[in-house]
């Protein structure tokens, strides 16, 4: 599963067009750091593959997902990226400091993210 954490619903569909091909191709939706956690907790999901995550959402931002994600064992090889529109030039660096494995900086290229995700899944074992 591809877990993608947006809270502009126009966005998250743009992700999902973007992601849909790929053979972790189940895809969900979350609209913030707290409903991603939520429903990975959730029994019954399948395995998580990915998450790509925007950095400012309601309730919990994209940096406090990240840490959480990154402080559990069995996240802390996933392919974590970051899309976001802040303005904070220092954002990027914050992400990657927190775990991101890739930062895409709004408006992005979906095949470039896409290309990034699946760099990174085949790297971490997922062919």
């Amino acid at each position: 599963m591809i877990l993608i954490v947006e809270d502009s619903p126009q966005m998250a569909i743009n992700l999902e067009i973007a992601l849909m091909s790929l053979d972790e191709a189940e895809i969900q939706v979350a609209p913030s750091g707290t409903e991603a956690l939520r429903l990975l907790d959730m029994p019954g999901q399948p395995p998580l593959a990915a998450v790509v995550t925007d950095l400012e959402m309601p309730h919990m931002d994209g940096y406090e997902l990240i840490k959480r994600l990154r402080a559990e064992p069995r996240y802390s090889r996933l392919p974590i990226i970051v899309s976001s529109g802040s303005v904070d030039p220092d954002a990027p660096r914050r992400a990657l400091r927190a775990g991101a494995d890739a930062y895409f900086t709004k408006p992005y290229s979906p095949v470039e993210l896409r290309q990034k995700l699946v760099t990174l899944l085949k790297e971490r074992g997922h062919d």
